[in-house]
């Protein structure tokens, strides 16, 4: 059986501190860490009003620590959300390349010329992406193989950035300048063009290539960039200065 003796401390019974034999009242003044948020005043730990401003204590702790767990929980599903979308782009990306088939080493000695040519005629940005951006395959992924084609030399998949030749891109066009004007038109979709950009930009741009009618005009490639050019850009083909003819001539 344990006893204490309670005596008050100081001269008045009503003091606000009672001294246990055995212990000391000390302790009791230095746990007062209960910091108010709204005028820093340090309070008991166990007050839950503010003894200057009486703001609620508990309730700013409380919501303090909710808070920021809840940034945190926040946070955490936004970097799963990001690393989920990355590693499902990822396998998006490696099913189209490894779905195809790479270039022999016969149809690259074909492209690696093309390109070079659209280099050297100053297509600076289109020549970095065949040549070091583009994944080139020599048949179908299983994407473009559910697209319905005809008389197709080239297909991009944007934004993945790979190209598929097909094998009337080696065997119809006359040299490698006519090489080069399909992979222009392909390097514009690589950059995210459309079809009508696409063709209208090629067909603006085919005398900077050497693609120029006095030589190719009677060819297979000429004659279908011809027609799909004036089906996607008719603009191009009706002006005041030639009715009805090619107003880029």
């Amino acid at each position: 059986m344990f006893t204490f003796r309670l005596d008050f401390v100081g001269n008045s019974p009503d003091c606000d501190f009672l001294k246990i034999e055995g212990f000391s009242p000390k302790p009791y003044l230095t746990a007062m860490n209960n910091k108010c948020l709204n005028c820093r005043l340090i309070n008991f730990p166990g007050a839950e009003f503010c003894a200057r401003c009486k703001h609620f204590l508990v309730e700013e702790e409380t919501t303090t620590v909710s808070s920021g767990f809840m940034r945190s929980k926040i946070l955490k599903r936004i970097l799963v959300l990001i690393f989920v979308c990355i590693f499902t782009l990822l396998g998006f990306y490696l099913s189209l390349i490894f779905s195809a088939t790479k270039l022999t080493y016969a149809e690259r000695k074909t492209v690696e010329p093309a390109i070079a040519l659209i280099k050297q005629k100053g297509f600076s940005d289109e020549a970095f992406l065949l040549e070091y951006v583009t994944a080139f395959r020599s048949n179908d992924n299983w994407l473009n193989a559910s697209v319905e084609k005809e008389n197709a030399y080239a297909a991009t998949n944007f934004p993945f950035e790979i190209m598929t030749l097909y094998p009337d891109f080696f065997t119809v066009p006359l040299n490698h300048t006519e090489h080069a004007a399909i992979l222009l038109h392909e390097a514009k979709h690589l950059q995210g063009a459309d079809e009508k950009e696409a063709y209208e930009y090629v067909w603006k741009h085919r005398k900077q290539l050497g693609w120029t009618k006095d030589f190719y005009a009677n060819s297979l490639i000429w004659q279908n960039v011809r027609k799909q050019t004036k089906e996607y850009a008719p603009h191009l083909f009706v002006c005041d200065a030639n009715q009805y003819g090619d107003c880029t001539e």
